[in-house]
């Protein structure tokens, strides 16, 4: 506990230094970045400095926010490895290993297939998930944690314009960490190169990126049925968690993945007024997506059956996706825009042999053209707003369709209400369609297993009053999963894992609700979801409670140059038969031989403000130094202990 408060009395004393080494001017200027009104003392500058709200950050759909220097309690939820959230995620005990889902939220529905390994996708960045920038001078963000044991973990973003309508960026996030427990390194990297250009007549417009991604894990296989024990009954010989026995010493997993992105449009007609009635747009988006998935071990283990090596066992698969898609729409200020779209896939997965057993052929390559036809709508009415888009396979290996739908009104500034409609049907992830391996049980192939089909209707309310809340309701035909399935009597390994689908309809629910309380400098941040599978439940497993409040102080010190926030935030959720982890697929697959009972944590921490510079401190999961910790992530996989985390993010505007 000593360092502890050393470094609380390093970080108080540097905030003092900070505020009281500068050059001020006796006048106060509020800072658009601040939040509540909140005001800072201006440094004497002679440029003109632009505004904060001029650096914007736009999303592939368009919606356009600015870079946020303010601290929140929101932030400090979103302040760790994915940089997002994770409310709904039950991290492994070192960061970059998988997480256990606690919900779902189904926000990625489409018509084709899609590449396996998920467990190594929670820090894959999407197309969605990169921003592209337009801003008036240099600007530049640095993230820093530490993390478990010899590593760090940091991502860094530039970007800058070269012209007022040409901006560039450059990001790198970059992980290492060797963890607390044996074979548990994780060593990530995502470096992403973004483009957002216009013509000065605003009627060519180009975002484009290319992103290259990397993702390696040491995997252990959890611990051994001695270890896993121990750890239960919290026995002195573990506690000392680099000596608890592991059941894989030589095995890594590896995602390497690239991704070039273009998404152009051009006016062919600007539009009449500056309502741009009339309008006739032509949009072209190019997706060149190349992955390979990769598990290697050393020597071969009876855990996961018979192999056909004794050593130097590797297991690659790769993907190719290369879309085109073309859109010509056409805006009128009554009926909105409606656009027609044509879409072109060439999907490419498989293996480098062919492997013949004695009742099944299995083939090494799964090959197909897909043409895709359906259309845009969009419509905006004074506080209205209506969106859509439908595509249906029409050619092509797998048959299917997606359509969305969202309605949203905004009442006011502090209340909006919305609607979502998501259908899809598609054939099952690729892996559950052909996979193959040098683990004779993880060979299969099954072109007959049938689409899945889902049907997911959400509506959400959010108010600055009452806080917000969202339901939804989802429906699941034909659901494909993973199962342990027994194996025969006398066998090494009891139970193997198995590609399933099963003909049970599953009816998912969920409700999930935010609201915080403010008295004073005391502030109490609340966030709860109820789910309840009314079918199903067997194959779709979710703890019924999930519940976060983060009780807390905050204030501003030294004359307002220190914006503090300090309290505790406690997580919860109910147990549940989770999902058990498999190291050769990176997939998780339903099990009935260890619940995960439900704990919860409590963490203390401490964030500060100064200027464009946020300091978090953290005592993670505090109450396992007096109580010890016996949870679980997952099967087999224990949740993390204690830990003092520290980091920043730090914006600089040149």
């Amino acid at each position: 506990m000593k360092s502890v408060y050393f470094l609380i009395f390093i970080l108080f004393c540097s905030s003092f230094s900070s505020a009281q080494g500068r050059k001020l001017t006796g006048s106060e200027v509020p800072d658009e970045g601040f939040e509540r009104g909140e005001k800072t003392t201006s440094v004497k500058d002679d440029r003109d400095k632009p505004s904060i709200t001029k650096y914007k950050i736009i999303s592939i759909s368009n919606d356009t926010t600015y870079v946020d220097t303010t601290l929140s309690i929101r932030k400090d939820y979103a302040y760790n490895y994915l940089r997002k959230d994770d409310f709904e995620l039950l991290p492994f005990a070192n960061v970059g290993l998988p997480y256990n889902e606690l919900g779902y939220t189904f926000n990625n529905l489409n018509a084709v297939p899609r590449f396996g390994a998920r467990a190594k996708h929670f820090n894959y960045l999407e197309v969605e998930d990169i921003p592209y920038y337009e801003v008036p001078t240099p600007f530049t963000e640095l993230y820093f944690r530490t993390v478990y044991e010899q590593g760090q973990n940091i991502d860094a973003t530039f970007a800058t314009n070269l012209k007022p309508n040409l901006n560039v960026s450059i990001a790198y996030k970059g992980l290492r960490s060797l963890g607390n427990y044996q074979r548990s390194l994780a060593s990530t990297g995502n470096l992403r190169l973004g483009l957002n250009y216009r013509t000065t007549d605003n009627r060519y417009f180009v975002r484009s990126h290319f992103a290259t991604q990397d993702i390696l894990n040491q995997e252990s296989g959890g611990l051994t049925d001695r270890a896993n024990q121990q750890f239960i009954d919290e026995i002195e010989e573990v506690q000392n968690r680099a000596t608890a026995e592991i059941r894989l010493t030589n095995a890594e997993t590896k995602l390497d993945a690239k991704r070039f992105y273009l998404n152009q449009f051009y006016n062919i007609r600007p539009g009449n007024d500056s309502t741009q009635n009339g309008q006739v747009r032509l949009n072209h988006i190019l997706d060149f997506t190349d992955k390979e998935y990769q598990f290697t071990q050393g020597t071969a283990n009876a855990i996961f059956g018979a192999s056909f090596e004794s050593a130097n066992l590797n297991d690659e698969v790769e993907y190719q996706n290369v879309s085109n898609t073309m859109i010509l729409s056409y805006y009128q200020r009554y009926l909105g825009r409606i656009g027609f779209m044509a879409r072109h896939q060439n999907l490419n997965y498989g293996y480098r042999t062919i492997l013949v057993n004695e009742d099944q052929t299995i083939p090494n390559r799964l090959t197909t053209d897909i043409v895709s036809l359906g259309g845009t709508y969009l419509k905006r009415y004074k506080a209205f707003k209506l969106e859509g888009q439908a595509a249906y396979n029409i050619t092509g290996d797998y048959d299917g369709y997606e359509v969305h739908g969202k309605a949203s009104m905004t009442l006011s500034d502090s209340l909006q209400f919305a609607a979502k409609l998501d259908i899809s049907s598609s054939a099952p992830n690729f892996n559950w369609i052909l996979n193959q391996s040098d683990y004779e049980n993880y060979n299969w192939y099954n072109p007959n297993f049938d689409n899945v089909n889902t049907q997911r209707l959400e509506v959400e309310a959010e108010s600055k009053i009452y806080g917000q809340v969202s339901a939804s309701l989802t429906q699941i035909d034909n659901h494909a999963y993973f199962g342990f399935e027994r194996t025969a009597e006398g066998a090494v390994a009891d139970s193997l894992v198995r590609p399933l689908q099963t003909d049970q309809q599953i009816r998912y629910f969920k409700i999930k609700a935010e609201k915080d309380f403010k008295y004073g400098n005391l502030n109490l941040a609340n966030t709860i979801m109820y789910q309840n599978v009314l079918d199903g439940e067997s194959v779709f497993p979710v703890p019924e409670i999930v519940t976060r409040n983060s009780l807390f102080y905050d204030n501003y010190l030294f004359d307002r140059a220190l914006y503090l926030q300090t309290g505790l935030t406690f997580n919860y959720f109910s147990s549940f038969m989770s999902k058990a982890y498999d190291p050769i697929l990176s997939e998780f697959a339903i099990q009935d031989f260890q619940e995960l009972e439900g704990f919860y944590t409590a963490d203390y921490f401490i964030n500060a403000k100064i200027r464009e510079a946020r300091i978090y401190l953290k005592l993670e999961n505090f109450t396992t130094l007096f109580q010890g910790n016996s949870n679980f992530s997952a099967p087999r996989y224990p949740y993390r202990d204690f830990a003092i985390r520290f980091g920043l993010v730090w914006n600089f505007f040149l």
